[in-house]
């Protein structure tokens, strides 16, 4: 077992410490003093320079880690070709689509694919790819031409920064559907269960092309309460997140005697 650096957050604070890093297990040293076999972690996150490793039958245990990137690649590829999750071998390519166009020098890789709680995980030689689940807007059976021949794939359209790509998962046909199956589930509680009203899919489309609230008011002539109204119809279905609270303001007297001295025209 190889003993690397890292830090891991105890009682509220990153505690320095170090950690073994086996082919079946992890151990954290000092404070925590434990071992974790990849097999008992239930899911996994990254965040910058850090992990989130959820461990336990009912994920009752979280460890944060952080270390440099060569350490968390090592111990994610371990964790997502042992942890108990839903795994097949694939192929994958991702991102393929970016914005509506290929990705430049985007190629199939072969590997793995792991389906955990908050995430659908890509592992090959060389990549790691983690798609979280909240951040997927639709999974399709397709087909794509690879070697001149039309195969069957799942698409997975997600965000990325806010940005719609697409990313392509090719496996035996025999494994296809169930895999398809798989991600639809994982994917339940993102999908739409309920209709919204004309205007309000007129709004979220706007909002989606990159509009503001000032252009949407002018192109729907709605007021701004009526809009608020509309965002909060967003809001509440889960098809929106607020990005910042614009502010309304109107001068005191002390601001409308500036603006009516700054205005005047100077006397000689």
């Amino acid at each position: 077992m190889k003993s690397v650096p890292v830090k891991v957050e105890h009682e509220g604070r990153w505690v320095p410490t170090t950690m073994g890093i086996a082919e079946d297990r992890f151990r954290i040293d000092l404070p925590l003093k434990q071992e974790v076999p990849y097999k008992s972690v239930v899911d996994l996150e990254e965040k910058k320079n850090q992990v989130i490793i959820t461990a336990g039958a009912d994920g009752e245990t979280v460890y944060r880690i952080a270390s440099v990137e060569k350490v968390l690649a090592v111990l994610k590829k371990f964790i997502i070709t042992q942890a108990s999750a839903y795994r097949l071998n694939a192929f994958f390519m991702s991102p393929a689509i970016r914005g509506g166009v290929l990705v430049q020098n985007a190629q199939w890789e072969k590997g793995a694919i792991a389906v955990m709680k908050t995430g659908i995980w890509f592992v090959s030689q060389e990549k790691q790819v983690c798609i979280p689940l909240d951040e997927v807007t639709g999974i399709e059976l397709t087909s794509r031409e690879i070697q001149e021949k039309n195969l069957d794939v799942v698409k997975i359209d997600h965000l990325i920064e806010n940005e719609l790509v697409t990313s392509f998962v090719l496996c035996p046909l025999t494994t296809l559907q169930v895999l398809y199956n798989f991600l639809k589930e994982a994917t339940h509680d993102t999908e739409i269960r309920e209709e919204i009203d004309p205007l309000t899919g007129q709004v979220a489309m706007l909002v989606y092309s990159g509009m503001d609230s000032s252009a949407i008011e002018n192109m729907l002539k709605l007021s701004h309460k009526e809009l608020e109204a509309v965002y909060e119809k967003l809001l509440g279905s889960g098809l929106a997140e607020v990005l910042y609270v614009r502010k309304e303001v109107q001068l005191t007297p002390k601001g409308v005697r500036y603006i009516s001295e700054s205005v005047k025209s100077p006397i000689d």
